[in-house]
């Protein structure tokens, strides 16, 4: 199992980074059809694409489209709607049943709203209204062809990834997430305590259970341990167990999760918060397998696996004196650190995509127009993946139609937030641009939760992803308060 790790993680590693995809396309030529009754048009695509590189084959109508599409494969069909024979409407309907892969974005002089929603709804990539000048064409000729190639890898890698034992929760292109992950996999079989290092919603816990899933104590418990109520007997007893005792009010005999899980593995989740005296206990615990419980004089073993998890800076509280140098040391001989979602944007088109393909079981299969996903792309996520996930839920409950548009988007934000955004929103629809910072957006997210739960921040920070302490940092910073 160890040594397959490594060889897929080091395929993967090749395939999808060693190999840019401005460099594979310059190795392999892009093929593309254009189809297109117009002689003239069809002319000039041909001439356009070609001097970019691809290899462009043509076709007058639908019916001939159709019969190239079965003989030769093509990365990318730019299709023309109004066609005598059998429309692109046709053409799109039979590409979407038989090459999924490839990418198509339709063509046409008619203005007709319905139908560039029906298309975007059959699966078409973009619709673009004639006449169109050739760096608008050749910008969305680009983004389409790298929509299909990082679908094709992101397949790849889930299914290696899934092979292995890793949640398809774990969609990444990204090179400090595939390296968590390559560090996760050698170590993976060993005992080594291995800390788990990120913000909320940007998946310690999935690491985590992959670490058991993939350890020799994969059959024996693993537990987790909510380290946020560290603190006073009841959470010791909850960790090391007590005995029925007259002086510790206790009417019988419990054994703690760290005796529960013998054999197997315990993540202490959200480390940071426990106090310095079940700091020492834990140390002590680490260094000899062996705890008393609490009113009780015999000592114990267990044998354990720990990981432990922290959404903050476990560095910066140990140089400030609030968690132990020689307990952190000991938590630490594996550090894996999770990216944000913020510093992996590139994840998020194959993240809508994966949710939106799991919530097609419940609410139908809707895609998200590209306007949409700039949005969610310009968007800070303070929740990570976890918020993510979370607007899209809402959004796909809310949308009334197959197609997500800016207006269905579920992020909260203030009326003035909103009123600021709508002001510099070009008329083809909503957009995040330069008029409107990131903190403004996030801001009004913040305060839209809050208004929501009548700021109530232990129930904004559930539905933000955040710990109560974080969000009290972030209204800090935003300057939020609550309207007296």
């Amino acid at each position: 199992m160890f040594s397959d790790f490594l060889r897929v993680f080091e395929t993967l590693w090749l395939n999808i980074h060693a190999q840019k995809w401005e460099n594979t396309m310059a190795k392999i030529p892009i093929s593309v059809l254009a189809v297109d009754d117009e002689e003239s048009l069809l002319e000039v695509l041909k001439r356009l694409l070609a001097r970019e590189g691809y290899y462009v084959h043509a076709a007058p109508d639908g019916a001939e489209a159709i019969a190239i599409l079965q003989t030769l494969p093509f990365d990318l069909v730019l299709l023309d709607i109004k066609m005598p024979k059998l429309d692109g409407v046709e053409v799109l309907k039979f590409i979407r049943s038989h090459l999924l892969d490839t990418q198509v974005i339709m063509l046409s002089a008619l203005n007709e709203l319905d139908t560039a929603v029906e298309c975007m709804r059959l699966g078409a990539y973009d619709y673009l209204r004639k006449p169109y000048d050739h760096p608008q064409l050749l910008a969305v000729v680009h983004r389409a062809l790298e929509r299909k190639q990082l679908l094709i890898e992101n397949k790849a890698l889930r299914t290696e990834l899934q092979r292995l034992g890793i949640s398809a929760n774990i969609v990444t292109q990204d090179k400090a997430m595939l390296a968590a992950l390559e560090t996760a996999a050698r170590v993976a079989a060993t005992d080594s305590p291995v800390l788990i290092q990120g913000e909320i919603g940007t998946g310690k816990q999935v690491i985590a259970d992959f670490l058991h899933k993939n350890s020799g104590r994969r059959e024996k418990p693993f537990l987790t341990v909510e380290c946020r109520r560290g603190s006073g007997m009841d959470f010791e007893g909850e960790l090391f167990g007590h005995e029925r005792s007259a002086f510790t009010e206790v009417g019988s005999t419990e054994q703690g999760l760290a005796e529960i899980a013998n054999g197997g593995t315990l993540l202490l989740d959200e480390v940071q918060h426990l106090s310095m005296t079940l700091q020492l206990r834990l140390l002590e615990f680490l260094q000899t397998g062996e705890f008393r419980r609490i009113g009780g004089g015999k000592t114990l073993k267990s044998d354990v696996r720990i990981i432990t998890s922290t959404s903050g800076d476990l560095q910066k509280i140990v140089a400030d004196g609030m968690f132990r140098q020689d307990l952190f040391e000991q938590l630490s001989a594996v550090t894996l650190k999770l990216p944000p979602l913020r510093e992996r944007t590139m994840d998020i088109p194959l993240l809508v995509d994966a949710v939106l393909e799991k919530l097609a079981l419940k609410r139908g299969l809707k895609r998200i127009e590209n306007k949409a996903l700039d949005v969610l792309l310009k968007y800070d996520w303070p929740g990570n993946v976890g918020e993510l996930k979370n607007v899209l839920e809402a959004t796909a409950l809310v949308s009334p139609e197959e197609i997500i548009r800016v207006e269905d988007l579920v992020l909260p934000v203030s009326r003035e937030a909103e009123s600021n955004v709508m002001m510099s929103a070009p008329r083809d629809g909503l957009r995040v641009g330069s008029a409107v910072s990131l903190n403004e957006v996030e801001r009004g997210h913040i305060e839209g939760v809050l208004s929501s739960v009548r700021w109530d921040q232990r129930k904004a920070a559930r539905i933000l992803g955040l710990t109560p302490e974080r969000l009290s940092a972030k209204m800090k910073t935003l300057k939020l308060k609550k309207p007296k």
